[in-house]
Order: C-alpha cells, then sequence, then structure tokens
C-alpha cells in the first residue's frame, strides 16, 4: 500500500477510534433516546457502519451486501430521530461487529483504490474521504447527544491555550471580488461546488467569535425580554420556549453557571458562547448595533487571500490544522478563550474562524451557481430552500478531516444542542445602532 493510501487507512483507524471512543459506555446509556432531537447512540454507531458499506463495498467495490435487510434501519432520511427508537436496530454488541466486518472488506477495496481513475467516485479517493469525513460528523453528533444526556464522566475533557486579551474589536474587509467555493479540493462536498466568483461590498467583521462576557451582558441587559432586538419569528420562538440565556446556562445570585458533560460549573467569560440558536445570535447583532454576516462576507473574511488572488484551504493558509492553529479534534470539550490562536488568523485579521464553535450566518441553504448534485441528491439538493440557515468554520468537537474554509454547514433556527457559536459584521454605510 503506497503513502497516499497508508494516509487514508490512517484517517479511517482514526475516526473509527473516535466512534468507539464515544460508546464505551453502558448498553442502557446507548440504546436510550436521551433527546428526541437525537439518535440512540447505538443508532449512529450502527449507521456509520452502514454507510461504509453502501458507498465503499457495493459503489465502489463492486461487494454483494453483507445486511441488506438493515438498509432501511439505518436509512436517516425514512426515519426521523425521534422515531428511531422504535426500530429494531442492532443492539451494541451486534453493532460493534457489524461495523467492525464492513471495515476488513473496506480495507481490501482501499487496497486496490485507483486513485487517478476517471470514475468521480475513486478519484483521488473521493468515497473514502466521503465516509470518513460522514464518520467524523457523526462522532460530532455523538457528542451532542452526551452533553443533552447529563451523564457525568464520559466525555474527556483536554487543556488548551490560554487566551489573549486585546486587539482590535473588528477587522475590515476591502470591497471587490473574490471566489467562493471550490472546484479543485478533492474531498469537498457538492454544496461546497463549484468555484465561482462573488463581488461584496466593503464590510467590518468581528475579529473573534462573541464572548461569554459580551453574551452575558446581552441578558443583563433585558435582550430576551426586549422584543425590539428579534425577528418576529425570533420573538415567537422567544415566547414559546421560555428562553432566557444559551441553552445550558442558569444563573445563581450573580454568577452564571453552565452544565457541561453533566458537571456544573460556572461559565468562563474568556470562551466563545455555545448553544445558541440563530434567533438568538441574531437579537444579540442588532442589540449590538451590528447584523449577521452573509456567508459569502464570512467566506471571505476566513479564507480569501487577496495578494496571491486565490482562496486559502484554511484561514492561515494551506496547512494542515495543528494544536497552534485552531481548536479542533476534541482537543478539549470546550471553546478555547478567546484570542489563543493568532498564528491562526486569517488574512484579514480575524482570528478563529475555524474550529471552536461552528458560526451562524444570515444566509440560507442555496446552491451555488452551477450546482451538481454527487454522489447523491439527499446529500444536500433535498435540503436546499425551506428554513434553514448555514454554519460555517467547524467547532472544537469537529475533525480536521471535515472542515475547512469552503465547508457549508447548517440546521433549522431554532436548534442549540450543537456547538454553534456566532460573530458579527456590519456594513461600511452602516452606523452602529446606538438604541441601547
Amino acid at each position: 500500500m503506497n503513502d497516499f493510501k497508508e494516509r487514508i487507512a490512517a484517517e479511517l483507524t482514526a475516526v473509527r477510534g473516535r466512534s468507539l471512543a464515544y460508546t464505551e459506555a453502558e448498553d442502557d446509556l446507548l440504546v436510550r433516546q436521551h433527546s428526541p432531537l437525537m439518535s440512540p447512540l447505538v443508532w449512529d454507531l450502527a449507521h456509520v457502519g452502514n454507510y461504509e458499506e453502501l458507498w465503499v463495498l457495493r459503489e465502489a467495490g463492486g461487494i454483494t451486501p453483507l445486511r441488506p435487510e438493515i438498509d432501511d434501519l439505518y436509512d436517516a432520511f425514512k426515519h426521523p430521530r425521534k422515531n428511531r427508537p422504535s426500530l429494531p436496530i442492532l443492539g451494541p454488541v451486534e453493532a460493534r461487529r457489524y461495523i467492525e466486518g464492513v471495515r476488513g472488506r473496506v480495507l481490501d477495496v482501499l487496497d486496490r483504490l485507483d486513485p487517478e481513475s476517471s470514475d468521480p467516485l475513486h478519484r483521488d479517493a473521493f468515497v473514502f474521504g466521503l465516509v470518513i469525513q460522514h464518520e467524523h460528523q457523526h462522532d460530532e453528533t455523538m457528542l451532542a447527544t452526551w452533553q443533552l444526556s447529563g451523564a457525568a464522566g464520559l466525555v474527556r475533557d483536554g487543556e488548551l491555550p490560554p487566551g489573549k486579551p486585546g486587539g482590535p474589536e473588528e477587522v475590515f474587509v476591502p470591497a471587490g471580488p473574490f471566489t467562493m467555493g471550490t472546484s479543485t479540493l478533492p474531498w469537498a462536498y457538492d454544496n461546497e461546488r463549484p468555484a465561482h466568483r462573488v463581488d461584496l461590498p466593503a464590510y467590518w467583521i468581528d475579529r473573534l467569535p462573541v464572548g461569554n462576557r459580551a453574551y452575558a451582558d446581552f441578558v443583563e441587559d433585558g435582550g430576551y425580554d426586549d422584543p425590539r432586538w428579534w425577528s418576529p419569528e425570533g420573538w415567537a420562538w422567544r415566547r414559546e420556549t421560555g428562553a432566557f440565556a444559551p441553552q445550558f446556562w442558569t444563573r445563581d445570585g450573580d454568577t452564571w453557571w453552565r452544565t457541561r458533560f453533566g458537571r456544573r460549573e460556572p461559565v468562563p467569560m474568556d470562551e466563545p458562547v455555545q448553544h445558541v440558536c440563530w434567533h438568538e445570535a441574531d437579537a444579540y447583532a442588532r442589540w449590538a448595533g451590528k447584523r449577521l454576516p452573509t456567508e459569502a462576507e464570512w467566506e471571505k473574511a476566513c479564507g480569501w487571500d487577496p495578494e496571491a488572488e486565490r482562496a486559502r484551504k484554511y484561514p492561515w493558509g494551506d496547512a494542515d490544522p495543528d494544536p497552534g492553529l485552531a481548536n479542533l479534534g476534541h482537543r478539549a470539550a470546550r471553546p478555547a478563550p478567546l484570542g489563543a490562536y493568532p498564528a491562526g488568523a486569517s488574512f484579514y485579521g480575524a482570528e478563529q474562524m475555524i474550529g471552536d464553535v461552528w458560526e451562524w450566518t444570515s444566509s440560507g441553504f442555496q446552491p451555488y451557481p452551477g450546482f451538481r448534485s454527487f454522489p447523491y441528491r439527499e446529500y444536500s439538493e433535498v435540503f436546499f430552500g425551506g428554513d434553514y440557515r448555514m454554519l460555517r468554520g467547524g467547532s472544537w468537537a469537529a475533525d480536521p478531516a471535515a472542515v475547512r474554509t469552503t465547508f457549508r454547514n447548517w440546521d433549522h433556527p431554532i436548534r442549540r444542542q450543537i456547538f454553534t457559536g456566532f460573530r458579527c459584521a456590519r456594513s461600511v454605510s452602516a452606523e452602529r445602532s446606538e438604541l441601547r
């Protein structure tokens, strides 16, 4: 096996290690549904194996199906998450045995893969990039499930670099065109393609994500009780849910507390705020006299290099992420302090745009000009339109293999169990509101 295939094998091993680590728990915890928003953890475990069987073994390898009778059970588009506990899904022992059997045959397919094939599923090992990223995404979903479960001691933590206070609040992005999306990154999804030119007016964007201290100021200023800051849909959501702060926050005297993977702790005021939905981010931005950036504004500030006239894969360039550049890959079970990664800044000086928290933008989910579904419509095309809002950048729980400047994530504007935050922007022609 050559170096290229050995790197893919290593990625397959690493992602499977994550999946197994996040399902090392009592069977009762794995088969239970901890929230109607999430699947039982054992469903996710078997699903990643079934997805790998479908795409690597059957589609790319031409191998006879191993367990065709379970395909329907693990079809994410046929069964909403809230209904999955009622399905006759595999138990923990059987699920582990199944995915192990799939993986042994997957490595055989890898060994005979021709990455220079004209078949787009084979070329550049796209099919392996597909299943590796898919499994990492489910690993992040598993972490969100554990957060909702309230179970303590099951998710590891770790050390992060200190923050570096100071510096400008905003960075300036001049007017002009840039290239959005990609036509060249081999493992990019269909919704990131094709590359196309977008011309933007000048704007300002926050250098850092909005932090807990700034968000607490919004809460304590009555932000959740003042309809001026909320869209009609957001105000209806706020009144219906009774939300008064980010999810998992509580107030005890003068101190804000949060529950993080089953442990209660004071809210660290120097971290990016997380577990806020789009409506909360939108209301805060309006209270601050700003707005959420569009998806195009976010991507230009993150990855465009006007001197080289090209897009970077990451804010700092094309070098792979490392612990000195971004908080990715579950190095710790939380965002890093604000200002912890100055070396990871973009050309324009925006920091922590990759890792820490997914960042809400103002944009809905739409295809790029010239979009073509590949390898299946259900990954992107069926979600275009509707009320989805775009998320960018990846969180601390996202793996480096599954994030890049062009990566597009999306969710409903009411979702906040995911590891989401945001940063604000403002147009150059707009003065900051002084209503508050």
